[in-house]
């Protein structure tokens, strides 16, 4: 039996890499200030998809909220064997926190139709909340399995997965359709096929055509550039080089639940915490060794 999977994926700042400028001063995120990357459970999300189409058949489709240049994760999963990818880009969800990235998540993925699993990453390494991926499935109205490291089984409609539970595993199993959120230790992402990459490689949605026309025409007016990209997107679209494109209008969106306003929750600040102690002190694995490392936490405040 095929099973059609929908892939939420995320194009997140690397916060590995946090500068002074990684906040602006209305209390959000500065993303242009940091590098992008693919959020890393998403991999670990897209594989399980992969895995579960190789092995039944069905599809993968891959959706994505963000900028244009969020457009990078789709193609990097395009060339890892996704067979649809989808852009929802719109200013009117910037600033959206997790209530409101659910709903339009949410939103997005009842447009792309029939489903059988919903897959995400256990969380976002921008925001650390895992709560996108069991809003979603609160919205949608079905069952939600969090913490996935495998899958045992997959019959008809009904799937059982190994969940990871801090200090031990479980098995549940519930039937279709289900939303589920992976963790880095579901499996090993598949690398990019080179194949894949040539025939996907030129792929671009319309919101990123006039970045590149400006970036390449520093000189051109405005309407020059409009013109030109005019141009480029027609050409994009004739050869079958065009990404899907939505935005909140073409998922009939609520605009009060989307962006700053359908956001209650507020940043108040971002910090990066260097640790910069040298050194360390040795302790023997002794009676006397433990006594010696309480008392020096103890002094220094660490306990008590």
């Amino acid at each position: 039996m095929p099973y059609d999977s929908i892939v939420c994926v995320k194009q997140v700042p690397d916060t590995a890499n946090i500068t002074v400028e990684a906040m602006k001063d209305d209390g959000t995120v500065n993303r242009a200030a940091l590098p992008a990357i693919f959020n890393p459970e998403d991999l670990h999300a897209l594989e399980t998809a992969l895995a579960i189409r190789d092995a039944h058949g069905g599809t993968v489709t891959v959706l994505s909220m963000g900028p244009p240049k969020a457009a990078d994760v789709l193609r990097e999963c395009l060339f890892r064997g996704a067979d649809r990818a989808i852009l929802l880009t719109d200013r009117r969800a910037a600033a959206s926190d997790t209530l409101a990235t659910s709903y339009i998540l949410s939103q997005a993925i009842r447009t792309v139709g029939r489903f059988d699993f919903v897959f995400c990453g256990r969380q976002a390494i921008d925001g650390d909340t895992a709560q996108v991926g069991p809003q979603c499935a609160e919205k949608l109205g079905i069952p939600q399995v969090t913490y996935l490291e495998g899958i045992e089984s997959l019959s008809g409609d009904v799937v059982q997965i190994r969940r990871n539970i801090g200090q031990g595993w479980e098995v549940v199993e519930t039937r279709l359709p289900v939303l589920v959120t992976v963790i880095d230790t579901a499996n090993r992402p598949r690398p990019p096929a080179a194949k894949r990459v040539m025939r996907h490689k030129r792929l671009r949605v319309e919101a990123e055509v006039p970045g590149l026309v400006r970036a390449e025409m520093p000189e051109a007016s405005e309407e020059e550039i409009a013109a030109e990209a005019a141009r480029r997107v027609e050409a994009l679209r004739a050869a079958g080089q065009l990404l899907e494109q939505w935005d909140l209008d073409r998922i009939g969106a609520d605009l009060d639940r989307c962006g700053v306003a359908g956001s209650p929750t507020k940043v108040y600040r971002v910090q990066s915490i260097v640790l910069t102690k040298e050194g360390f002190t040795e302790i023997p694995p002794t009676e006397d060794g433990v006594r010696q490392l309480v008392h020096e936490l103890v002094t220094d405040r660490t306990l008590g």
